[in-house]
């Protein structure tokens, strides 16, 4: 159906409706009149899910920041709960993919991902939701991880931890760890982190863990190609540029720090220290060339990084799939990397 505006509007001087600049998978649009609408519906990302109903786990929502009213979900192993500090637990701080402009920790397969990590490594995760864009553009997600970090410094400090920190929690032992966009909030966390911008103490942040994270430039990597029409993957370089556009700070380009690491205006690394860091890299992610480039970078300036590339799976196949063939593999892969076995 076709509409058209009549006389009388057009003599009035009305402005016309606004219509649609952005749209993300149908979940986030972004109108012409700067405002954005959202959905509850997340059926079109394909999720294939069977969480397992006996897990180890158990898990509870807290609120790590009452401003804007943030939440993280914490996990436990059921075999740590109450265990009077006997053998305590690395601390995963997991922050979930989704461009920066979809998703939450409650969304299913990320709950399933972080079920699967607390059981099997085991660890203490607690896996933070984050302000999203449009709504709210970078550096706001970078923001909200560090209150997240200055938490956890909080409990880790206080005699009046929370119990479930106090019992299992070894804070000698943090770990940041993010998919895709959570992956780039591991790695400017780190980085916070290492140049005295965020005080952890008395926690410590031994690691960094990034699967297929998430990163841009205006250069064109040459994995960054549009796939052959009919061929293309649901996580392409389409919908990656969109998602920059509706997440970074208005008029800047991939170049920008939050996306681009070593762009024109992004603070040298060379002297940041670094903990160890793993990374984990898709053979078929669109971003893979970019990934290995970032881990060649690191690596020239004698940081310490472990690069696992995982062949036939695709950008966020762990969390499509958390307890598939490859995601087994992935967990041995992180529990060597935050248990050392």
């Amino acid at each position: 159906m076709s509409s058209s505006s009549s006389p009388a509007s057009a003599a009035s001087g009305s402005s016309p409706a606004p219509h649609v600049v952005e749209d993300c998978l149908g979940i986030v649009q972004l109108l012409s009149d700067g405002t954005v609408t959202r959905s509850d519906d997340c059926s079109s990302i394909p999720l294939l899910c069977n969480v397992p109903s006996d897990l180890p786990v158990e898990w509870k929502d807290v609120v790590y920041e009452e401003a804007h009213g943030l939440r993280l979900r914490m996990y436990t192993p059921t075999s740590h709960a109450g265990d009077g500090g006997k053998d305590k637990l690395p601390v995963l701080v997991y922050f979930h993919g989704g461009g920066f402009c979809i998703a939450s920790f409650e969304l299913s397969n990320f709950h399933s991902g972080a079920l699967r990590l607390a059981g099997e490594l085991p660890a203490v995760v607690l896996s933070a939701d984050y302000r999203l864009a449009p709504e709210h553009r970078l550096p706001a997600a970078h923001e909200d991880a560090e209150s997240v970090l200055s938490w956890l410094r909080g409990h880790a400090a206080s005699p009046a931890a929370d119990p479930w920190l106090a019992a299992s929690a070894d804070f000698d032992r943090v770990f940041v760890c993010g998919d895709s966009a959570g992956g780039n909030i591991a790695h400017h966390l780190t980085v916070r982190c290492g140049s005295g911008r965020i005080a952890l103490a008395p926690a410590r942040l031994a690691g960094c863990v990034m699967l297929w994270p998430y990163f841009g430039g205006e250069d064109r990597m040459p994995s960054e190609v549009p796939a052959p029409a009919g061929s293309e993957a649901a996580m392409n370089i389409a919908l990656f540029d969109k998602t920059w556009r509706l997440a970074l700070p208005a008029g800047v380009t991939r170049d920008h720090p939050a996306a681009n690491p070593f762009g024109p205006e992004s603070a040298p690394l060379d002297g940041v220290h670094f903990p160890a860091v793993l990374i984990v890299d898709p053979e078929q992610d669109v971003l893979r060339d970019r990934v290995t480039d970032y881990v060649a970078r690191l690596t020239a300036m004698g940081k310490h990084v472990d690069l696992v590339k995982f062949a036939g799976q695709g950008h966020g196949f762990f969390v499509f799939d958390p307890f598939g063939e490859a995601s087994d593999k992935l967990v041995r892969v992180v529990r060597r990397f935050v248990c050392g076995s």
